[in-house]
């Protein structure tokens, strides 16, 4: 079966971490940070990524509450997926508790200061996004 590669989104308020996967969907890998400037410009940008990654589907990080349950961030990002989708594109969502921490985490073991850690930080988290859908599709094609 010919796959193809996935885009993953972590959207903030200010700023939206783009990953990849490759087109065997094994690797996840951090592409860029789109900075927020509006839903059109924001949404045609995540096009224009998708067309050049030959891809319609784009996964996004969900951030629910620590109990599982979607609170007003959730609804946030539900709320500029559903303008994602105007662009033809589909989109599933992933939990993403703890991923920004995550990330962080990973970015201050590289050593890098504050100012370039909130740079990529929103990219490598997801990428981290990513490697966990990644992770459990994989899991759900063994079963």
């Amino acid at each position: 079966m010919m796959m193809k590669r996935i885009l993953c989104l972590d959207v903030g308020d200010a700023r939206i971490g783009v990953a990849v996967s490759d087109p065997e969907r094994i690797i996840a890998t951090p592409v860029e940070v789109i900075r927020r400037v509006g839903w059109g410009p924001d949404c045609r940008r995540i096009k224009a990524l998708c067309d050049q990654y030959e891809t319609d589907e784009v996964l996004s990080g969900l951030p629910l509450n620590m109990d599982g349950t979607e609170g007003f961030q959730a609804e946030k990002v539900r709320t500029f997926c559903a303008q994602v989708e105007k662009q033809g594109l589909k989109v599933f969502f992933q939990d993403e508790r703890l991923t920004t921490v995550s990330a962080e985490d990973a970015l201050m073991e590289d050593g890098l200061d504050g100012r370039e850690r909130r740079t990529r930080v929103d990219m490598i988290a997801a990428a981290l996004i990513l490697e966990q859908w990644l992770e459990e599709q994989r899991k759900l094609q063994k079963m």
